[in-house]
């Protein structure tokens, strides 16, 4: 049987190209053994191997609730997968931060991972065995499932909820015009506090984006609206905002800040800034809070991912 593969992929590539070949053995790979997902651990400062479905089961539980539905979850496996999957076929990605490495455990990096430990001294003894099999049951049943558009796997962002204002195109809110991940609306986020207000100090937050807050007019009352905003996304959230005199891009603004998401409004009160956020997260791709409103409305696991994804197909690699 090997021979034979290899006989018709040198036919291919004789015949059509070495760039076809590449298509069609992309992206299911053959495997003769379990892949195996090099993780560095950030509390050890450990590099740790394990397999693959081990690792998407220590990511869906650092990031959705197990308390969420079912078809939630399963979809959350499926896109914490396809981004493993879509860097090891890759052949890794350089992090001169941890070398010998594939990924971290830290989700500004990426994806969150936590180990079977972590898990029963989040969740207690009692629930630790209701939550860690009702994960991998999720794992399992998806088992091998990947996103891919035309072929190709794809960049399977998610974030924690979009506020059911929508998400947003990838185009809008970074560099990147992909077209599997386009603003699509979010009927039924389930987020049970949306909207957040945090109140920071007037010179904290003037040092962090270098403005003069300062000079804006204020009332007798001493409030006043320090941020206009000058342009807005598709989706409706602020994309570039004038604070104190100066035009900044809404994502650094909340990077700056340490904000929730960059659907915000902010007020002077006496010498400090009050800031109220809408949603949590980046709001493109899987809003994991209307995934949970989706499957408790009937949606599968699959038509959750597809109304998120626009244009994808599930694909189960070997």
């Amino acid at each position: 049987m090997r021979r034979l593969l290899g006989l018709i992929c040198l036919v291919v590539s004789i015949t059509m190209g070495l760039p076809v070949l590449v298509s069609y053995l992309s992206p299911v790979q053959i495997q003769e053994r379990e892949t195996r997902v090099r993780l560095y651990q950030h509390s050890t400062g450990q590099v740790i191997e394990i397999p693959l479905e081990e690792y998407v089961t220590g990511v869906v539980a650092a990031e959705m609730p197990a308390s969420f539905p079912m078809e939630a979850l399963k979809a959350q496996a499926v896109a914490a997968r396809t981004y493993i999957v879509r860097r090891l076929n890759a052949g890794g990605v350089i992090n001169n931060d941890h070398p010998g490495a594939d990924v971290c455990d830290d989700h500004a990096h990426g994806q969150a991972w936590i180990s079977r430990e972590e898990m029963r001294r989040r969740w207690g003894t009692l629930r630790y065995y209701e939550y860690y099999y009702k994960i991998k049951k999720a794992v399992d049943e998806t088992r091998g499932m990947v996103l891919t558009y035309q072929g190709q796997l794809i960049e399977p962002a998610y974030h924690s909820s979009c506020g059911g204002r929508g998400t947003e195109s990838a185009s809008a809110v970074w560099a990147a015009d992909l077209p599997y991940l386009v603003g699509v609306p979010c009927p039924y986020d389930a987020d049970p506090e949306p909207v957040r207000t945090v109140i920071l100090p007037l010179e904290q937050v003037d040092r962090a984006l270098g403005v003069h807050i300062e000079a804006v007019p204020v009332t007798a009352s001493g409030t006043g609206n320090p941020l206009e905003v000058v342009e807005r996304t598709p989706a409706g959230r602020p994309r570039i905002v004038r604070i104190g005199g100066k035009e900044l891009a809404a994502t650094l603004v909340r990077d700056r800040l340490g904000l929730r998401s960059t659907d915000f409004t902010m007020s002077m009160k006496g010498g400090q800034i009050q800031i109220t956020t809408r949603g949590y997260g980046h709001a493109v791709g899987m809003c994991q809070y209307g995934a949970k409103g989706l499957a408790q409305h009937g949606y599968t696991f699959d038509r959750i991912l597809k109304h998120y994804y626009t244009g994808v197909e599930i694909t189960r690699i070997n």
